[in-house]
């Protein structure tokens, strides 16, 4: 039977082109193709911790050539042919011995000439700033490149890709943005107390329309152009080591772009999941963990696709499985990224993520790894974590989730009344992170590019804004923002181009400057600068980051945990009620432990502790003073 790429296009002449390509697929005829198109990995490093390496090589009708090569250190073990004969997927085996050199990989055919492709192994780079993992040491700010600065306007629009109009003022259009733009104001970050930066992904996404938020991947090895190139990715996150900033790579394995040559030309029909006719996941993460689930809801959960653009990936491929795996593996040895942040993690198959998640680790022990799952509540989340906390019957080797489900808690403590909902909901989310190995590992945040912005959210009340964005900087975990927040950046996600919204002053000839004080108004000044304050505390404060946390029941609509290590105590007060409230601090002495005197980490005011007053949705730092202290 034909392999069968599902697109569901109105465009009938895609539709047919992708027919016939299967057709020829399966009728083992080549499609024309360049004779040697290309070979990936492109290159690889002496030294790795796996000494196995499988090179996927693509060209027109290659799987008809012979394949030899001869360099010390490294063996040829297996050359697989596939459905399609324009893939051959090749075995290498380097050894510890092998040294870096570049030596030729020939394919060869009776009466042709030899094609050859001259593979290198580099020495990898074991500088310590490379892959040195993000922690709850760090703030990360997330970034979309195309809505953040423009830096290179030469490179907007890109000949030959397939969107190459620029319209600021359609949502869904490309609006310009690029890597020089954000390296241009990386000083802008550092001020702020920003010490990683998360941008959605950069790889190439040569998609006809709505190519900008960079989820629908065309090319896995390459920079899209319009952002700039490998080598200035590679600049890029160097320039940040330099400055004491670390980056986060955000990767997609679920789906790739429909555009992609592994999709136009599929190596074999079990490349993508395929379906009688389209059909979309369900969207449903419960049918992954619920033991009562049915086989076809959980199958369409995992193997549905995400959009007609966006195929699934058939992660029980080992072709497929090698594939990914290396490239990831690749781009941090190539560039040195600190970090990964998984897509939409429940959607991928458990067995493979796993194991893709030991192999990565071990080639990069501090590199830190945060899953993506937008699920709704504490047991959820922790069921795809590592440990096997939950009684799943697998260890994911998860460090980390995005911490939706504390995320919605804050929410309600900010807006809801009280209540087993309301400042009550926070606690009690909190309670639960006996469920995780390390709750810690966590990223927490308020919004993200896929949600409603904070600051619409809370109804743009700045008192409620300063109140999350305290909590935010705090709590447990590895505090995280979006781009524009400190700002007062606001909107809903309806659609979602209403919270990727340009930077205002990313663009040459924009009217006002934010990422300057006197591009500010007076309001938005006050938001930054609170930001900043708390953030830089954080960043000097080893009790915020990597000490323990006790929190106290809520009682009349107050909220109060501390956050202490052996140096230090910091005492954090919510008030959810619509009114000042005062409070004398009897019952927390047992953190308090004497102490008379704390110092308002905002105003920098020092306060009595025995009686504190805390104005409506408003929340005090405090950092707790020597008695000593005058």
């Amino acid at each position: 039977m034909a392999a069968q790429l599902i697109l569901n296009e109105p465009d009938m002449k895609k539709t047919l082109f992708f027919t016939a390509c299967c057709l020829l697929m399966a009728l083992g005829v080549s499609a024309q193709i360049p004779a040697l198109e290309r070979v990936e990995p492109m290159f690889w490093w002496v030294g790795m911790s796996n000494p196995n390496l499988q090179l996927i090589v693509h060209g027109n009708n290659i799987a008809s050539a012979n394949v030899q090569l001869n360099y010390p250190g490294v063996k040829l073990i297996a050359v697989h042919k596939v459905e399609n004969p324009n893939y051959l997927f090749v075995d290498l085996h380097i050894f510890s011995s092998a040294s870096p050199g570049t030596f030729p990989i020939n394919f060869s055919k009776a009466g042709e000439k030899t094609l050859t492709y001259r593979y290198t192994l580099k020495k990898r780079d074991k500088s310590p700033v490379r892959a040195q993992g993000v922690t709850n040491r760090d703030l990360i700010y997330l970034i979309m490149p195309d809505r953040f600065s423009n830096g290179d306007l030469k490179n907007d629009s890109v000949t030959g890709m397939r969107e190459t109009a620029v319209d600021r003022s359609k949502m869904f259009s490309r609006h310009g943005g690029d890597l020089k733009g954000i390296m241009d104001h990386l000083d802008y970050l550092k001020d702020l107390g920003v010490t990683a930066v998360w941008l959605t992904p950069a790889v190439e996404n040569d998609e006809p329309q709505a190519s900008y938020h960079g989820y629908a991947i065309t090319d896995h090895y390459k920079i899209d152009p319009r952002y700039g190139s490998n080598e200035l990715y590679k600049q890029f996150v160097d320039k940040c080591h330099a400055m004491g900033l670390k980056v986060v790579m955000d990767l997609v394995h679920n789906h790739a772009g429909t555009e992609g040559y592994t999709l136009q030309d599929m190596p074999m029909k079990s490349w993508v999941h395929q379906w009688p006719k389209y059909t979309k996941s369900n969207f449903r993460d419960a049918a992954v963990m619920d033991p009562h689930a049915s086989l076809s809801d959980r199958k369409q959960m995992l193997d549905g696709w995400f959009d007609h653009r966006m195929a699934d990936m058939n992660e029980n491929n080992p072709y497929l499985q090698n594939f990914l795996t290396q490239n990831h593996i690749w781009w941090v040895e190539y560039s040195g990224v600190d970090g990964f942040r998984l897509d939409t993690y429940p959607y991928n198959d458990p067995a493979y993520m796993a194991d893709w998640a030991k192999k990565v680790r071990t080639e990069f022990p501090h590199l830190s790894i945060f899953g993506e799952t937008l699920v709704w509540s504490a047991a959820n989340q922790a069921f795809f974590t590592e440990g096997n906390t939950v009684n799943r019957g697998l260890d994911t080797h998860l460090p980390g989730v995005t911490d939706g489900v504390l995320k919605e808690a804050i929410y309600d403590a900010l807006n809801a009344k009280e209540g087993t909902e309301g400042v009550n909901r926070l606690y009690s989310v909190l309670a639960q992170d006996f469920l995780y190995q390390d709750a810690a590992k966590n990223t927490i945040f308020l919004d993200n590019h896929d949600m409603s912005r904070f600051l619409s959210v809370v109804g743009e009340d700045i008192t409620k804004y300063k109140s999350g964005m305290a909590m935010l900087m705090t709590m447990r975990g590895v505090p995280q923002m979006y781009y524009g927040d400190e700002i007062l950046m606001k909107n809903y996600s309806n659609p979602d181009g209403l919270v990727r919204e340009d930077f205002p002053g990313g663009w040459p000839g924009d009217k006002d400057n934010k990422f300057t004080a006197a591009g500010r108004s007076k309001k938005e000044n006050d938001a930054f600068n609170y930001v900043r304050t708390l953030a830089n505390y954080r960043k000097n404060t080893p009790a915020l980051q990597t000490g323990k946390m006790m929190q106290y029941i809520p009682e009349d609509g107050v909220y109060l945990y501390f956050r202490y290590d052996k140096q230090k105590t910091v005492m954090v007060v919510y008030n959810s009620r619509e009114q000042d409230q005062s409070i004398t601090t009897e019952r927390y002495s047992e953190r308090i432990n004497g102490t008379l005197k704390a110092r308002n980490v905002i105003t920098d005011d020092v306060v009595e502790l025995s009686k504190l007053t805390i104005p409506k949705k408003a929340t005090l730092v405090l950092e707790l003073l020597p008695n000593n202290t005058h």
